[in-house]
């Protein structure tokens, strides 16, 4: 909801040179907890995790209007972070636990529909508050949808079997806790795809500006809903298929719209680089997502998932930073910026048709 008129926020606090920091600076925090979400997943449940991020989501959001200088909406950022740095882990790990097999892939399908269609809704409901009342009204109405997920899920039940109690020695990491060597080929795979993803949160906004949109999340609401739709066949498809095969196919097609975002010279040709980007992240993050849960320890899911959002914060951090750097809010740099996305999505493409070497026991990670 907040996304989109963040840049022109910042900008307003006189920070418009920072705007390449509302996104990584959000992602270093988001990055660093994921290691002890991680742990506290797999020691005292996911639900506990996913309770703390929402929450995070729920008071931050309140504190946005409160303060009113640079620093502050920094440190703001910083905070936040902690909401994505928990909440998806403990969500990743909990479907995990409750699927079978053979539908991982369907299965995370059905939870990224649920989050793109909040990706979808979001930026376009946020963008319209903050016309018709005011930027305070837009954080007030996304702290109010954080509170709405912390009620759903005190209603639902553990899937941890062996539960520890909290204490703070578990706050207390160890090297090999923060990694999972298992996962590591979607983790590099979604660091590559991830990093474009950092480019279209920093930039999207002023290239929809610069084209003449009032609205600043339409372009995210195009992105999202074509995301929806083949998410309904994707998930099933890396089950069917393999994770790899699907992999592929999604790589090449992100690469190609980044491309086609670089060039948008006209509103329409614009959307229909959303909905090709769209396509592919519909297809490229939910058979990543099954792929790890394939490779994990169910003893060490919870540092599994935690691996891969690691691998996807140090994307979309390092996207945002580089792209705003290259942009220095001067829209001749646009295009540049978004190519560098696009090359980022062919080696990840490159990674895994040549580099990569399948698991030969695991049915639906081969093509």
């Amino acid at each position: 909801m907040i996304i989109p008129e963040l840049p022109d926020y910042l900008e307003n606090l006189g920070g418009g040179e920072y705007k390449g920091l509302i996104i990584s600076v959000f992602t270093i925090t988001a990055g660093l907890s994921r290691p002890f979400s991680g742990k506290l997943a797999d020691t005292i449940g996911r639900i506990p995790v996913m309770i703390f991020g929402a929450l995070v989501c729920f008071l931050v959001g309140f504190l946005y209007p409160v303060f009113g200088s640079i620093t502050a909406f920094m440190l703001l950022r910083l905070v936040h972070g902690f909401s994505t740095g928990f909440k998806p882990t403990g969500t990743a790990a909990y479907v995990a636990d409750i699927v079978p097999y053979d539908r991982r892939g369907e299965a995370m399908g059905i939870l990224g529909i649920a989050g793109s269609l909040g990706m979808a809704a979001g930026p376009a409901i946020g963008s319209e508050i903050a016309m018709r009342f005011s930027l305070e009204t837009m954080f007030y109405a996304s702290s109010f949808t954080a509170l709405l997920s912390v009620i759903v899920l005190v209603g639902m039940k553990e899937t941890l079997k062996k539960k520890v109690k909290f204490s703070f020695r578990l706050l207390r990491i160890h090297p090999a806790e923060v990694l999972e060597p298992r996962v590591f080929a979607p983790s590099v795979l979604m660091m590559l795809t991830a990093f474009p993803f950092g480019i279209i949160l920093t930039l999207i906004p002023d290239l929809s500006a610069h084209l003449g949109f009032e609205n600043k999340g339409t372009f995210f609401t195009a992105l999202t809903l074509s995301s929806v739709l083949i998410r309904f066949f994707a998930g099933k498809a890396s089950d069917k298929f393999g994770r790899i095969a699907v992999l592929k196919i999604s790589t090449m097609l992100l690469a190609v719209s980044l491309v086609a975002v670089a060039f948008a010279a006209s509103k329409e040709t614009f959307l229909l680089a959303a909905i090709l980007t769209g396509i592919a992240v519909g297809m490229n993050t939910p058979s990543i997502f099954a792929w790890t849960v394939d490779l994990s320890d169910p003893d060490f899911r919870g540092r599994a998932m935690s691996t891969m959002f690691i691998a996807l914060e140090i994307g979309i951090g390092f996207g945002a930073l580089l792209s705003g750097w290259i942009y220095s809010n001067d829209v001749a740099n646009l295009p540049t910026s978004f190519l560098l996305g696009s090359v980022t999505s062919f080696m990840a493409f490159l990674y895994i048709q040549f580099y990569y070497k399948p698991n030969k026991d695991l049915k639906n990670e081969n093509a």
